[in-house]
């Protein structure tokens, strides 16, 4: 790894093309921390019996445990300054993204855009230089969203965007601090698989949030999973991923992270500047306008 890089950042996206909440998540964290993090990583998984934590493979309590596992982990590590995670989620039912012919990749592009610009020089010191490993399986062309990035190509978003300050066009290098995208494999890299999990959590709370709810208060009552048998998933999967969430809301509350999950009707954190933090984009004006497939 180059010795001009200091820090590092893990991301990964959720249901990016699918359903009506789509998600980035985002682990960054001093380069000198990543060999013990992802050594903790790694002990976690083996003694929950994972080889590598997807959450979409999130069923049974195994891969419960896991989750908790790593939640408290990150929580920990967050708490003692030792890392972030940021997660972006927005609504396709939105007046941004509710349009004809909104083309799902460029969005993400864009979505990547607004992740880096929040994260990289606004929660980090400036100086920081970052190598990013984001999954490799994506729709992203990660060549293109570099030159998208060098070449400002958002400029209309830019004045109006959600974290305006005014900036002149970006730099890869000299406005985000960004020396490489190096897209890799999540069960190489183990803080993929931390974005992974946070970027699922954020998306499940915020599209089960009422199934959720229903599920803390008639636990044991036998009509409720007659309900819950109408959902896409099994009732099963469900209260696995409910007690995954409710374990972590409980966590976050004891670390004092003002991470909030009843507000926004799923996960948000009010402050940004807490080391863990989810926000729900919401369009700034009347042309923020999800791109358009034919768009030049």
């Amino acid at each position: 790894m180059s010795s001009t890089v200091t820090h590092v950042g893990f991301a990964d996206e959720s249901n990016w093309n699918t359903g009506r909440f789509r998600s980035l998540g985002m682990v960054t964290l001093h380069l000198d921390h990543l060999q013990s993090i992802e050594g903790e990583v790694r002990r976690l998984l083996n003694e929950s019996g994972v080889q590598e934590f997807k959450w979409r493979n999130l069923r049974g309590a195994r891969e419960r445990f896991a989750a908790e596992k790593l939640c408290k982990f990150a929580v920990d590590e967050a708490s003692a300054g030792q890392l972030r995670v940021d997660v972006l989620v927005w609504d396709i039912e939105d007046s941004r993204h509710k349009i004809t012919r909104r083309d799902d990749i460029a969005n993400l592009t864009r979505m990547y855009y607004h992740l880096f610009r929040n994260v990289l020089r606004k929660r980090w010191p400036y100086t920081a230089a970052w190598r990013l490993y984001p999954d490799e399986h994506t729709a992203i062309d990660w060549r293109t969203l570099q030159d998208f990035l060098r070449k400002g190509s958002v400029s209309i978003e830019t004045s109006h965007s959600l974290f305006d300050n005014h900036l002149p066009p970006f730099r890869l290098p000299q406005e985000f601090g960004i020396e490489e995208i190096r897209p890799v494999s999540s069960q190489d890299h183990l803080l993929l698989q931390l974005a992974d999990l946070f970027a699922g959590l954020a998306v499940f709370s915020y599209d089960k949030y009422g199934e959720y709810k229903l599920l803390q208060s008639n636990a044991k009552q036998e009509s409720l999973f007659d309900e819950a048998n109408s959902l896409d998933c099994p009732s099963h999967r469900l209260r696995q991923r409910c007690e995954v969430l409710n374990r972590f809301d409980k966590v976050c509350s004891y670390k004092k992270l003002g991470v909030d999950l009843v507000r926004k009707r799923g996960l948000w954190t009010p402050n940004p500047q807490n080391p863990i933090n989810f926000w729900l984009y919401e369009p700034q004006h009347p042309d923020d306008k999800a791109p358009k497939k034919g768009d030049r």
